[in-house]
């Protein structure tokens, strides 16, 4: 579990060199590996599926613990990684990941929000851009990394 603080440091990844699916999968196994629960966050139904489906399939010789808040017969609650189209924090997530644009306040009830966006969507790119700038003008923590050849490096 992440040190609750009053206010959530926002932590942004930029992708340059794989898709969302392909990153996304070691980022939350990080996450979980530091006992950190996680709202993964789309308004985007089609890629919440992809989500899903990338997360039971990222790697052949583990399992990724999550489910979808609209599935039937969920118990929201007990999932570790609950993948949602609403902030509802029906998991206890220590973390939010945004993804596609999603938004949230900057004093967002979580201990860390994470955006992760593609270098070609230029709608989420933007909303990054402003998210980072709110965090900032909150005098928030607010960390940037960007992918490289060699994995993710933090820019200031």
């Amino acid at each position: 579990m992440i040190e609750q603080r009053s206010q959530p440091e926002w932590w942004f990844y930029h992708l340059q060199r794989s898709s969302l699916e392909q990153a996304i999968g070691p980022l939350l196994t990080k996450c979980l590996s530091r006992d950190w629960r996680v709202l993964v966050l789309s308004g985007d139904a089609d890629r919440r599926d992809a989500v899903d489906q990338a997360l039971w399939t990222y790697e052949d010789d583990s399992f990724l613990p999550h489910g979808q808040a609209e599935a039937a017969g969920l118990d929201a609650a007990e999932q570790p990684v609950l993948i949602a189209a609403k902030a509802d924090n029906q998991n206890r997530a220590d973390v939010a990941l945004l993804l596609d644009g999603f938004e949230l306040p900057a004093n967002a009830a979580f201990s860390r929000c994470m955006v992760m966006f593609d270098d070609g969507d230029n709608s989420a790119r933007q909303m990054a851009r402003q998210q980072y700038k709110k965090a900032k003008e909150n005098s928030l923590v607010a960390r940037y990394f960007q992918q490289s050849e060699s994995g993710w490096s933090e820019s200031g």
